[in-house]
């Protein structure tokens, strides 16, 4: 008997990586009350049409491949105008977080009012800029990336000793399986590989989008195409290009370095597969002309501490923290615009 059913069909067609963008491009779900922009115009028309016809597969899919339960999608709603692609979420995760408080982290969870915006056609520019000011991005489930800490030797931001959430000596700041743990004014937040998201999220053969950076350039877990070009080369795990300081510091703690402290750490330019930003051009499932994009590493700096476009305003700490800038507004409507891979002679982020 020939399988027909809609689900199937779209899932061979597509491919599970790609049914994850047709979900989150879904224009109504019975369950939830917000739309969700598209990564793919043409697979967003695919999508709505199957929605149209039959919504209760869709939401037994997105039940088993992204939010765990329907009613979670109600946490977060991307939307784009075109040119800006808005995300508004309340910051709680759709997988189960760590117990909060814990022993090495008193701070409870608490209910964010985040409001992002990015362009849907970023840019490079001449050279990075850094991300110490700013929330690194914001994952598909509306938990945002914040990989430095805010602890410094001796209590002295102006040291410039910044310790790392997973340094040797700082593995007790209270981090969940998923890498994440609770700032003062309760906002969960990932520092390295969001593992309950990732899990719900990844497929076989194929890289997984995960979130979207301050910038707008998407952001991907550890694995993708061996050959950035070609799809059909396997998936491999990305490795960045730093690498410990060699000695002892002459200053401040003094010591080894061991990475204790984002200073114990040093780029080489070519050392790994990815850039000074923890990122690299390549085409993806969502980009299938190729993009520039960020991967979440398993080795230091885990999340990029760098952007390679220019950082919306919205994602500033003081913004994010405060709320001042993430009032939800009225969502503009339309498709979101595409990316354009520059020449392949594009010189690497340095």
């Amino acid at each position: 008997m020939t399988d027909t059913h809609p689900k199937n069909d779209l899932l061979k067609r597509l491919g599970m990586a790609s049914m994850v963008a047709v979900l989150l491009a879904t224009t109504a779900l019975p369950s939830n009350g917000f739309a969700h922009g598209t990564h793919d115009e043409e697979v967003a028309a695919t999508g709505q049409a199957l929605v149209e016809e039959d919504t209760n597969w869709l939401d037994e899919i997105l039940e088993e491949l992204l939010l765990g339960s329907v009613e979670a999608a109600a946490n977060i709603s991307i939307s784009s105008n075109g040119a800006v692609r808005t995300i508004v979420a309340d910051g709680l995760p759709d997988h189960a977080p760590g117990q909060f408080p814990n022993a090495n982290n008193p701070n409870s969870i608490s209910t964010q009012s985040y409001r992002f915006d990015m362009p849907t056609n970023p840019s490079t520019g001449g050279s990075p800029t850094s991300a110490d000011r700013y929330v690194f991005g914001v994952a598909l489930n509306g938990v945002i990336f914040d990989p430095a800490t805010a602890e410094f030797w001796n209590n002295d931001r102006s040291s410039g000793w910044n310790y790392e959430a997973f340094g040797p000596q700082t593995r007790s700041l209270g981090l969940d399986a998923s890498n994440a743990h609770v700032q003062p004014n309760g906002a969960y937040h990932y520092h390295g590989i969001p593992d309950g998201l990732y899990d719900r999220l990844a497929s076989a053969g194929a890289p997984t989008l995960i979130g979207y950076a301050a910038d707008g350039f998407p952001i991907y877990g550890p694995l993708s195409y061996a050959d950035s070009d070609d799809p059909s080369s396997g998936l491999e795990e990305m490795t960045s290009s730093y690498a410990l300081r060699s000695g002892t510091r002459s200053s401040g703690p003094g010591g080894a370095y061991d990475g204790t402290f984002t200073a114990d750490w040093e780029y080489v330019p070519g050392s790994g597969t990815l850039d000074a930003c923890n990122g690299r051009f390549g085409v993806t499932p969502e980009y299938p002309d190729g993009t520039y994009y960020y991967v979440i590493t398993d080795e230091f700096p885990f999340v990029p501490r760098c952007f390679a476009g220019t950082p919306d305003d919205s994602f500033s700490k003081q913004n994010a923290r405060s709320g001042s800038a993430q009032q939800p507004r009225r969502r503009p409507g339309g498709e979101g615009g595409g990316l354009r891979r520059p020449p392949r002679a594009h010189p690497p982020i340095r």
